[in-house]
Formats: structure tokens, C-alpha cells, sequence
């Protein structure tokens, strides 16, 4: 009796041993077990189970009672029914290991239960494209050299495409609509999509690594409406934060988030990124109310109404915050609105080094002096402005806090005196503060052309890789200084600057040919350094494709993983954003840097 039983799960083993098998078995579970037999007055189409066995029972006996029951139905059930019923007993233990290998049970997705994904071939490809042309119309999709070939890659992202990364058509949709049928075609036909407003951003989010579609959403930039009284606005994906500032002004309103020049609002919610004003008003997450989301099968979902609050479900809206379009593309979204300040000023503190400016911003944070910004430009990066020549004063060549103040006339006066107090404890060699409004705009000048001052400075040959991190406000001081050091060992020329006041900085570091591989030791040092200090390897940039290696360092495999099942239970066929964020294609090894040179090199 004893080998028949070790056959029989010999067999059930055998036949699960294939993920098809694994799949059938889990989808019609329900219904096999539920269906009554032909000619038979039971429900069920097996006899009832027996009563669990007591705990004297022993195990001879447990696998005697569940052969005799093997027998009685092997004739009139299949394999998948006998697992679903005995899965509470030792003898189908095997079969339930089997299927937990594969994920069916598991509570996340680990990258090696995922077969590899299936997309269109060129032939295809090319039908849905037919049938996005007739939606859309010919004059709303471009195949041509320019439009692909800016879509596909920029000068100012720190990973470059390769010349096979380019998508096969650009397409341009004006409705939620639209956005739904063309989702429907690419489900449809397995085309890979790529969502694409303000092409902004740093971290290689929009190179489409699949070849198939980029939606661009230059025709979907519409304020759709303001509710002045409630302090919101609805707009589309393609919506400046510039240009809608311009328009709120009008009502005493803003938009607080201000990343970099030119970032649309769509890609703003994908990388869940911030801005000068992080340290006082927050990031993305903290000023976006809802969404409209189209998933990857077309459905359209709107995550929630417009309170300031609300308990309802899950936090829908932040989950596609920070998710750079990998699990469904926005076509609309509900921002908050802030009551523009009545008084705003500006002021510049220089310091002896970047170790005491750092160390002045953990003090003025913990003493609570509410300021707007606070904005850390090194030495080398005022030297690069003051070389470019694009504002209207020279500036001391020295590591500069720069701090914008707002609030009521009376309330910016103490904030101004309070923070000149502070910053001399730290060794400030100079404080000047803006009394008009000319001067405001002057001295703020320097930080708005921090990059482009930076660029300027490579010349021909010489690409920026521009990156950021973020950690504690206590360590802020003992990375940036790290950081600066590092730079200066390498004989790399590179500039820091930070919206320091929460604890995010940036590295810009020019590199040519010659010396990328010092440049790539540079990043990575800088990245598991902030993760060594309970940072994050990347603060408001997103992780796009760079940082994608660094992510099981900083969180866990098993937070990874979890990802992996929210990416794959909403986008089952991987066609959102492929490649971006975490990997779901096992086929795929993540390009590393060669971590055992990198750190021998930090060592010399």
C-alpha cells in the first residue's frame, strides 16, 4: 500500500511539473470542484471528505485513509480536482510545493517564477499600428527620423540608448479616450508602450527598450477646470508647472512643486518628484488629490473624488505617483492648490566649507524656522556660474546656501533674522538678504542656472551625468562632504547642489570617453553611500533604468518582489514603460557596475 501511495504522488508531481499544467490547474479549481458528475444526485463530483483524523491518528493511517480516497475518485476527477481537495493532507504536500515554486500561492513575485514576456513581432506590430493611424487619424502619429529619434533618446539623461531603442511610431492623442483605445490595440497585438510629456527627466524613463509605441501628450495640455474656493485644479498630463503658475497667479494661487525647467505635470506625478520648495510644502505625492489612470488593458479608472481627505479603499492615486507610467498612464489629474504668500524674499549665506553650510541646515531645520527653500550650491558650482557668465553679478566662489522666505510681511522679517543669527554660529562669511523685488530675482538667479552653468562647462566630447539621492537631515552633512571629497580624488570636474533643506542633493559630474568609467565609480560610491546612512539611492529622479540595480539594496528583495506582483497583477503582459523601475523579464540581467572595482578604487 505504501508504494502505491509514493507512486501515486510520484505522478501528481510529474504531472505539475509544467507552469502550463500549474496554470490550468488554479483557473478551473473552482469549477471542477462544483460541477456534478452525469447521473449522479451528489453536488459535488467527488464523495464528501471524511472528518480531519484526530491528532492520535498516525501517519500510516493518514496516508491509508487518503489512498483509499485516491482510489474512489481517480476514475471520475482529474489530477487538478485530487490536488484542490487533499491539499490539507501529507500525501499532496509535493504537489502544493510545486505550485508555491511557481507563485500561484505566493504573496509575491519573485523574478525567477516569471517566464519570460511575449511581444509583437514586426509584421505584428505593424497591424496595430494601421489600426492606431485610423484612430487617431495620420496627422496624429509620426514614424519620421525626428520624431522618433528625439523620443527615443536626450542629451541630458545619465543612460543613453542603444541604436536599436527606438520606438517603432510616435503617436499623439487628444482624449482619455483615445488613450483607452489605443491601450486596447497594443493588449491586443503585445505592443510595448512608452508614455512621454515634458521629456525631462534623468534617469533614461522614456527609452523604449521594446521598440513599440510612445504616446506623446502634447495635444492633451488643457487646465480643465479651477475650483477656486476649494483650492484644486483638474489638468491634462502635458501641463507646465511654469505655465500653470503663470495662470494661478492671477488668482493669488501656486502650484508648489518646481522641478526643473520645462517638467510637465504627467511626468512630474510618474517620478513623484519635488523641487526648491520640498523642505516647506512637500513632494508630488503631498499635492496630487486623484488621478485618471489608463491601465494597460484600456480600462480607464479614476482613483478617487475630491476631498482634501478621504479613507475610502486604497490609496489608488498614491500608488501611481512615483510609478514612471509601468503601471497605467495618466491622463488627468486633481492637484491641490497653496494661497500665494503676501510677502516672499530671498538671501545668500556663504560659508568656509560645504561641511558647515550642511551643518547650518540641520540646525535650521530643527529649530523650526519655516523657510520656503533652502538650496546648497558647492564652490565648484559657483565658480561654473560665474565662468558661464549668465547672470548679472559675479558671485564669491565659495559653497553657498541660498534661502527663499515667505509668508506675511512680519512673519519673512523674523524668518530673515532668525536664519542670520543661525548661519553665523556656523561660520558665515557673508549673509545678504533681497529688499525688492529686482534683488530677489537677482539673487535667486545663480540657483536657477545651476545646471545649465555645469554644462557649460564640459564643451565638446563631455556628456553631464546628473544624479541625486537623499538621506536623513542628520547625515546630510557627513554625505555631502564625503561626496565632495570623493570628486576631488577622482580629478573629475563636478558640482553639487541640493534642496539640502529635506536632505536631497544632487551630483552633475562631466565625463567624456576617457574617464566614464571614473565617473560610474563616482555615482555608485555616492549611491551606496546614501544607502549605508538609511538614505535612498534616489530622492525625487525616480529610478528609470539606472536605478534599477540599487533598489534590492536599499529595500529588501522581498519589497522587490512585491512590486514585481503589483506590476504583474495590474500589467500582466509587461507593456507599460518596460524596463523602468524593477526588472520582469528573467531573460534580462541588470547592468551593474562593476561593484568589486568600484570599491578597490574608493580604497586607493
Amino acid at each position: 500500500m505504501l508504494r502505491i501511495s509514493q507512486f501515486a504522488i510520484r505522478s501528481v508531481g510529474t504531472a505539475l511539473r509544467s507552469a502550463t499544467e500549474c496554470r490550468i490547474v488554479t483557473r478551473n479549481l473552482s469549477t471542477k470542484l462544483h460541477r456534478p458528475p452525469p447521473h449522479s444526485s451528489h453536488s459535488s463530483s467527488i464523495p464528501p471528505l471524511p472528518p480531519r483524523p484526530s491528532s492520535g491518528h498516525t501517519r500510516a493511517e493518514n496516508r491509508k485513509q487518503a489512498l483509499r480516497l485516491l482510489l474512489i475518485i481517480s476514475a471520475s476527477v482529474s489530477v487538478g480536482s485530487i490536488l484542490a481537495q487533499l491539499s490539507q493532507w501529507d500525501l499532496t504536500k509535493r504537489a502544493a510545493k510545486v505550485l508555491s515554486e511557481k507563485g500561484v500561492e505566493s504573496s509575491t513575485s519573485p523574478l525567477g517564477t516569471l517566464d519570460p514576456p511575449v511581444y509583437a513581432d514586426n509584421q505584428t506590430a505593424a497591424k496595430a499600428y494601421a489600426e492606431i493611424t485610423q484612430l487617431l487619424g495620420a496627422n496624429n502619429v509620426s514614424d519620421t527620423n525626428d520624431e522618433i529619434t528625439s523620443h527615443a533618446d536626450s542629451a541630458w539623461i545619465s543612460h543613453h540608448a542603444e541604436k536599436d531603442q527606438r520606438p517603432g511610431l510616435v503617436v499623439f492623442p487628444k482624449t482619455t479616450e483615445q488613450v483607452s483605445g489605443i491601450m486596447k490595440i497594443c493588449h491586443k497585438y503585445r505592443v510595448p508602450i512608452v508614455p512621454f510629456s515634458g521629456g525631462t527627466s534623468l534617469e533614461g524613463h522614456f527609452i523604449q527598450t521594446r521598440n513599440g509605441i510612445t504616446i506623446d501628450f502634447r495635444n492633451m495640455g488643457e487646465i480643465l477646470q479651477l475650483h477656486q474656493d476649494d483650492l484644486d485644479v483638474v489638468v491634462q498630463p502635458a501641463v507646465g508647472w511654469e505655465r500653470l503658475n503663470e495662470y494661478l497667479e492671477a488668482y493669488g494661487l501656486f502650484f508648489p512643486p518646481d522641478p526643473g525647467p520645462g517638467a510637465e505635470i504627467g511626468g512630474m506625478i510618474g517620478t513623484g518628484c519635488s523641487g526648491t520648495n520640498a523642505a516647506r510644502y512637500g513632494t508630488m505625492r503631498e499635492w496630487v488629490l486623484s488621478v485618471t489612470v489608463v491601465l494597460a488593458d484600456g480600462t480607464i479608472v479614476h482613483t478617487r473624488q475630491r476631498p482634501r481627505k478621504s479613507s475610502a479603499g486604497y490609496n489608488l492615486t498614491n500608488l501611481i505617483i512615483g510609478s514612471e507610467g509601468t503601471l497605467g498612464i495618466v491622463t488627468e489629474a486633481t492637484l491641490k492648490l497653496a494661497v500665494l504668500p503676501q510677502e516672499t524674499s530671498v538671501a545668500v549665506a556663504t560659508f568656509l566649507s560645504v561641511k558647515d553650510a550642511s551643518l547650518a541646515v540641520q540646525d535650521i531645520v530643527r529649530k523650526g524656522i519655516p523657510v520656503s527653500a533652502v538650496e546648497l550650491l558647492d564652490k565648484e558650482m559657483m565658480k561654473c556660474i560665474n565662468a558661464a557668465g549668465q547672470t548679472s553679478r559675479d558671485w564669491r566662489e565659495e559653497p553657498t546656501l541660498f534661502f527663499k522666505f515667505g509668508g506675511t510681511p512680519i512673519g519673512v522679517k523674523e524668518q530673515i533674522n532668525e536664519t542670520r543669527r543661525l548661519v553665523k554660529q556656523f561660520g558665515s562669511k557673508s549673509f545678504e538678504f533681497a529688499k525688492s523685488k529686482d534683488e530677489r530675482e537677482e539673487l535667486w538667479e545663480a540657483r536657477k542656472e545651476a545646471l545649465w552653468s555645469t554644462l557649460a562647462m564640459g564643451g565638446d566630447g563631455y556628456s553631464c551625468w546628473t544624479t541625486d539621492v537623499a538621506v536623513p537631515v542628520s547625515r546630510l552633512s557627513e554625505v555631502v562632504s564625503e561626496t565632495r571629497d570623493d570628486m576631488d580624488r577622482s580629478g573629475i570636474v563636478g558640482t553639487i547642489v541640493g534642496h539640502v533643506g529635506d536632505g536631497n542633493f544632487h551630483a552633475l559630474i562631466l565625463y567624456n570617453d576617457a574617464n566614464k568609467r571614473t565617473a560610474e565609480g563616482v555615482v555608485h560610491r555616492l549611491v551606496e553611500r546614501a544607502i549605508a546612512m538609511e538614505g535612498t539611492c534616489t530622492g525625487e529622479h525616480g529610478v528609470g533604468m539606472v536605478k534599477r540595480p540599487y533598489l534590492e539594496t536599499e529595500l529588501g528583495i522581498e519589497a522587490v518582489d512585491m512590486m514585481r506582483r503589483v506590476k504583474m497583477a495590474l500589467d500582466p503582459l509587461r507593456l507599460l514603460n518596460a524596463d523602468k523601475v524593477i526588472n520582469v523579464d528573467p531573460s534580462v540581467r541588470l547592468k551593474k557596475l562593476d561593484i568589486e572595482s568600484v570599491k578597490s578604487s574608493r580604497s586607493e
